[in-house]
C-alpha cells in the first residue's frame, strides 16, 4: 500500500512538473512581452520628450528674436499702405514684416469705395474680417458677379499665386497672416472698374 502511495505520489508529481513547465514557458514569455512593452514605451516617452523639448526650444527661439506681443487696439502702430497698395490703406505689423522673409501678422484698414485690381501674392495668406463687410473674388479679371460678401467674423484664403480681387462698401478692417516676404503683383490696372460706376 505504502509503494502504491509512492507511486501515486510521484506521478502526481510528474502531473505537476509537467503542468508547471508549461507555467514557466508562458511566464518567460510574458516577462519578455512587458520587458518589450516597457521599452517600447519608454522610448515613445523620450521621444514625446524629444518632441515636447524642441517645441519650447523653438517657442524660445521666436520669443527671443520677436519677444511677446500683447496688444490693444490704441497700442497699434498705424501707417499709410503707399506703395504696397493704393493709397488710402493703412497697416498695421502685428508681428513681423511681411517684406522680409519670416511669419508676419497685420491689421488692413480700407475706406469705403476701395477697390484692388485682380492681384496676386507669392505667399499664402489666412485673412480674417474683424469689421465691416469685405467683398472678394477669385480670377484674373475683375467680376462683380464672382465677389463675394464676407461679414465682420468671416475667414478666407488667398492662395500662393491664385488671383484674386477686392471691393470694400464701407470701412472695412481684416487681419492678415502669411510668411514673407510678401508683394502685391497686379495683373491688369484696366481689370479695375472705372469710378463711373461706383467709387475707388
Amino acid at each position: 500500500m505504502q509503494n502504491s502511495q509512492q507511486n501515486i505520489h510521484v506521478l502526481a508529481s510528474g502531473r505537476a512538473a509537467a503542468l508547471a513547465a508549461p507555467d514557466a514557458d508562458l511566464l518567460h514569455s510574458l516577462v519578455g512581452r512587458l520587458r518589450r512593452f516597457t521599452a517600447e514605451r519608454l522610448d515613445a516617452r523620450y521621444v514625446i520628450v524629444a518632441i515636447a523639448f524642441a517645441v519650447a526650444l523653438a517657442h524660445a527661439a521666436i520669443s527671443e528674436t520677436s519677444g511677446v506681443v500683447a496688444l490693444v487696439p490704441n497700442e497699434m502702430q498705424w501707417s499709410p499702405q503707399g506703395g504696397f497698395a493704393m493709397p488710402g490703406m493703412e497697416q498695421a505689423n502685428l508681428i513681423g514684416d511681411p517684406r522680409k522673409p519670416g511669419p508676419y501678422t497685420l491689421r488692413l484698414k480700407f475706406p469705403a469705395g476701395y477697390r484692388l485690381a485682380p492681384h496676386t501674392h507669392p505667399d499664402s495668406r489666412e485673412v480674417t474680417i474683424l469689421s465691416g463687410t469685405f467683398y472678394t473674388g477669385y480670377g484674373e479679371r475683375y467680376e462683380a458677379a464672382a465677389l463675394k460678401a464676407l461679414p465682420a467674423g468671416s475667414f478666407y484664403t488667398e492662395p500662393a499665386n491664385l488671383a484674386h480681387f477686392i471691393e470694400v462698401r464701407e470701412p472695412v478692417l481684416i487681419q492678415v497672416s502669411g510668411i514673407g516676404p510678401s508683394t502685391r503683383k497686379f495683373l491688369e490696372q484696366a481689370a479695375t472698374p472705372s469710378s463711373e460706376s461706383t467709387p475707388k
